[in-house]
Formats: structure tokens, sequence, C-alpha cells
């Protein structure tokens, strides 16, 4: 089942691919400092999935002038988001939800992906947003059936905003 506006928003670890190598990045670290924007996405290297970040990237400042750190989760490898994120000059720091972990604990995990174009891959991330307030508590919740569907990003700068 997935978050409801007013919950608490489940901690997790995962990793990312830092300069340095491999890093893990916990949930809690990330809400003690800033809002945060957590946004699970199907996969690397697809047409909609690069232009939602590459949209993003392109305004990260405005997020961090709403005191928020934007995150992607997705079930890709780090070093596959590493590869797209390089390749697609995305900047949004990506973490990899490899197992499918906390797309099942966000209620966004598909339970097959696609079965229509034959791919029946179950777990993957539905494209979802999360707005998380500095207290871990879920301020908004945008969760999309269709893969090729965005969440309403004004819908997510607006939350933030009245976040202060």
């Amino acid at each position: 089942m997935a978050l409801q506006i007013g919950d608490q928003a489940p901690d997790f670890t995962l990793v990312s691919k830092g300069p340095e190598g491999p890093e893990l990045v916990t949930l809690a670290d990330l809400t003690g400092k800033s809002n945060v924007v957590l946004l699970f996405f199907p996969m690397a290297f697809t047409g909609v999935c690069t232009q939602e970040f590459c949209d993003l990237s392109a305004g990260l400042s405005e997020y961090e002038s709403l005191d928020a750190t934007v995150v992607g989760v997705s079930g890709d490898n780090p070093f596959a988001q590493e590869a797209w994120a390089q390749k697609e000059g995305i900047r949004v720091k990506l973490l990899s939800d490899y197992e499918h972990k906390v797309a099942e604990a966000y209620g966004v995990a598909y339970e097959q992906f696609l079965p229509d174009a034959n791919l029946i891959m179950g777990g993957v991330s539905k494209r979802s947003a999360f707005v998380i307030d500095k207290s871990g508590v879920v301020r908004l919740v945008d969760i999309q059936d269709h893969p090729k569907d965005l969440p309403d990003f004004d819908a997510v700068r607006k939350t933030l905003g009245e976040l202060g």
C-alpha cells in the first residue's frame, strides 16, 4: 500500500555512485538537512526518464532555493545510473534500489512492468514523487500508473514553498 500524506517516510539506505566510488545514502541523513523530493523512476536510459531528469537537472537550483534535496531512485545498479547520468548530464543524485525493497516500502513497485510489451519484470518503480519534510513526514504523494506520465512538478514546488 502506498504511503499517504502525513505518514512517516520509511527510512532507507541505498547505494549511489559518487566520485570516490559507491557511497551509502540514508534518507534520515538527507531529511536532517533539508526537505527531500524523492523521485522514483522506472529505468535509466529510457526516453521519458531521460527527459524528466535532464529537465530536473536544468532546474535544480529552483529546488535548492526551496530548501530541498532532489534524489532519484530506480532499480538500476549504481554503475548503470552513473553511466546514464554522465551521458545525459544528469546532476540529480541517483540511488540504486536494486532489490526493489524501497519501492515496495513506498508502495510504488509494479507487480508486472509493461506486460503488454512483454516486459514482465516485477518490482520496477512506478514514476512517483514524494515530498518529505525535515521531520521525515510525507507532505505530497504523486504516483503515476503509466510510465510515460510525469508527476505534477508544479504541485511539488508548491508543497515545498508551503513548507517554507
